[in-house]
C-alpha cells in the first residue's frame, strides 16, 4: 500500500476493498454532514487512548440521537483487524498509523433535515501510515492567523466532533492565503478557543495554560493527557480563559492533537510568540508524549 491508497477499510462489521464504492449517495453523512468521527494514533497495532475516543464518540452520537450497532469491543477489534490487514501492526520496526472511525446516520432517501428512524447507521474505520513531521518542520514551528470565523462559546455543537468541517476548511484556506500554516478561532466575546484540528497551549515559566472547557472548543484527548501529565516535564497545567494578547505574552505556544501530537507555534498574525522559535518546554512535551505512546504500545503488545 502507499500513503494515499489503503488496501482495506472496515465497513459495517467486515473488511472491504478500499478501492471500490462503499456508501450510497443518499447517505446523510454525505448529504448533510450528519455524522460524527474520531481520529487516533495506533502503534504496533495498539489503538492509543481508544477508551477515551470511544467515550467521546458515544457522547457525540448520543447528542445527535444516532444509534451505534456495535460495542466498544467490536470497534476495537475492527481497528486491530484493519491494521493487521494493511500491515500497520508490526512490532519491530514499530508500525505507526492514523486511524479514523466515522459513524453516519446512514441512508435516507427522503429529502429534508429531519432524520427518519428507519435508517441504519454507516460505520467505517480507515487507517493510514502515520508520518511524523520532519525535524526541520518541528524546528520551524507553525505560524497561525486568527480566523475571521467567530465561535459561540456556549454552543452545544462545540463538544460534538461532527463531519461538518466546512468552517475548518474555510479557516485553513484563510491561513493558506495569508501564507500561514493554520488558524486559531476566537469566540464572539474575544476568548481563544482552539486551532482548526488541535487544542492550544501557552507556556509561561513553569505554567502551561490551555483554554477551559465550555468556551467553544472540542475537549481533546491529548489536551486531557497533558492536563494530567504536565508535571512529567516540569509544568503546572491550568485551564482558564485566554485571549489573543495572552499568546504574545507567553514564552512558548503549542497545539496538540491525537494524531499530530504536540507541535510548536512560533507566530500569530505575523507577530512572534516568545523569541519566535520552538521553545524547550514545548519540545520536551512533544518528546514525553511520543515516549508515552511508545510505552503504551509495548505494554499493549505484551499483554501487560
Amino acid at each position: 500500500m502507499t500513503d494515499t491508497s489503503a488496501s482495506w477499510i472496515w465497513l459495517n462489521g467486515r473488511l472491504a476493498d478500499a478501492q471500490v464504492p462503499h456508501l450510497s449517495a443518499y447517505d446523510r453523512g454525505f448529504q448533510l454532514g450528519d455524522a460524527v468521527f474520531e481520529a487516533l494514533r495506533a502503534r504496533r497495532g495498539v489503538a492509543i487512548e481508544v477508551d477515551g475516543h470511544l467515550n467521546r464518540l458515544r457522547a457525540s452520537l448520543q447528542a445527535l440521537s444516532i444509534a451505534l450497532p456495535y460495542s466498544d469491543l467490536d470497534l476495537t477489534a475492527g481497528i486491530a483487524q484493519l491494521l493487521a490487514a494493511d500491515g500497520l501492526d508490526s512490532i519491530d520496526p514499530a508500525g505507526d498509523a492514523a486511524v479514523r472511525l466515522t459513524v453516519s446516520r446512514g441512508t435516507d432517501y427522503a429529502r429534508g433535515v429531519s432524520p427518519h428512524p428507519s435508517g441504519e447507521p454507516s460505520v467505517v474505520i480507515q487507517a493510514w501510515p502515520h508520518r511524523p513531521p520532519t525535524a526541520a518542520a518541528v524546528a520551524r514551528g507553525h505560524r497561525l492567523i486568527t480566523s475571521s470565523i467567530r465561535r459561540v462559546p456556549d454552543s452545544p455543537m462545540a463538544a460534538i466532533k461532527t463531519t461538518s468541517r466546512a468552517e475548518l476548511v474555510y479557516a485553513h484556506l484563510e491561513a493558506e492565503r495569508a501564507g500561514a500554516d493554520d488558524a486559531v478561532f476566537v469566540t464572539t466575546d474575544g476568548r481563544i478557543t482552539e486551532a482548526t484540528t488541535a487544542n492550544l497551549l501557552l507556556i509561561s515559566g513553569s505554567t502551561c495554560a490551555t483554554p477551559r472547557l465550555g468556551t467553544g472548543l472540542l475537549p481533546g484527548t491529548t489536551r486531557a493527557w497533558l492536563v494530567g501529565h504536565g508535571d512529567e516535564v516540569g509544568l503546572r497545567m491550568v485551564e482558564r480563559d485566554l485571549r489573543p494578547d495572552d499568546m504574545f505574552a507567553a514564552d512558548e505556544a503549542a497545539i496538540c492533537s491525537s494524531v499530530g501530537g504536540v507541535f510548536p507555534i512560533v507566530a500569530l498574525d505575523g507577530r512572534p510568540i516568545g523569541d519566535g522559535r520552538p521553545g524547550p518546554r514545548t519540545l520536551a512535551m512533544r518528546e514525553a508524549r511520543e515516549a508515552w505512546i511508545d510505552a503504551v504500545s509495548l505494554r499493549g503488545r505484551s499483554g501487560a
